[in-house]
């Protein structure tokens, strides 16, 4: 029996069967093939490859400029990497909103040239068409609300959301739409805690928190975040479990030191 194939591989039901049982879900964003290749190995549940990548592999001020075919290539380089993890592919701004039969083209065309396990779409009441007619197609998709990114320019601030009485009314019936619709999960951006968990508590499916307390079935980051790579972005939310931006430039002014000194290459490293 070959090493892959004793590779339990997490699929949608695997993260219904974890919430049922109490078990948290981690979740991490990854846009390439060596980052993903570690992520999995360390037996995270779900990979994201998320519009994020406009921000951290782009310089985008916003995720609103990724294309459908840079998150596929993006897409492509996790998926090589990944043996275990569920990977989920963020649909990006303006492929799936306003218009059902692009969302389905739009999904199709992921699915088919990255080899994703999954979409994720922004919204809820305002893009029912858009994910029913992605799920008709037999692609899983994961919900998303709360704050959500590709609406930036909508609510004008990456400010909390939900934490009036009508807005945060509005996200439990969106949730419970998501479900009914057959989302296999949503993700819940910078919401109340006490919201997100009420949230959770009334779905069968899981939710995925990022700036939304304890109470979700599971978390996410984005890895260059949480890795201390990205020195610009310190919300609340964020736990910082390494400072790679310090690694790294050592790393680099040694080499460059080293170049100079004409200290490398060295005899034993030259042919």
């Amino acid at each position: 029996m070959s090493v892959h194939s004793e590779i339990k591989r997490v699929t949608t039901n695997t993260l219904r069967d974890m919430k049922s049982k109490n078990e948290k879900i981690a979740c991490l964003t990854a846009y390439d093939f060596s980052m993903a290749t570690l992520v999995d190995a360390a037996g995270i549940e779900v990979i994201l490859v998320g519009d994020s990548a406009s921000n951290v592999m782009a310089g985008h001020e916003t995720t609103l400029p990724i294309t459908l075919d840079q998150m596929i290539y993006h897409a492509q380089g996790v998926v090589r990497a990944v043996k275990r993890a569920l990977v989920v592919v963020d649909l990006p701004f303006g492929s799936y909103q306003g218009n059902s039969e692009e969302a389905l083209r739009s999904a199709i065309k992921i699915m088919k040239e990255s080899g994703g396990h999954a979409v994720k779409m922004e919204g809820g009441k305002e893009i029912e068409e858009s994910i029913a007619r992605v799920l008709s197609a037999g692609i899983p998709v994961m919900g998303h609300l709360g704050l959500t990114p590709q609406s930036i320019y909508k609510f004008g601030t990456y400010t909390v959301r939900a934490k009036e009485e009508q807005e945060a009314q509005m996200l439990k019936e969106n949730a419970l739409l998501l479900e009914s619709l057959g989302c296999f999960g949503v993700v819940l951006e910078k919401i109340p805690a006490k919201l997100a968990t009420e949230v959770s508590q009334s779905l069968q499916i899981p939710t995925i928190g990022i700036g939304a307390g304890a109470g979700c079935d599971g978390q996410i980051l984005v890895i260059h975040d949480m890795l201390g790579i990205n020195k610009d972005f310190s919300p609340r939310f964020l736990r910082r479990y390494a400072d790679l931006a310090a690694i790294m430039n050592d790393a680099f002014t040694q080499y460059k030191n080293d170049v100079k000194a004409s200290d490398f290459p060295n005899k034993s490293e030259s042919y």
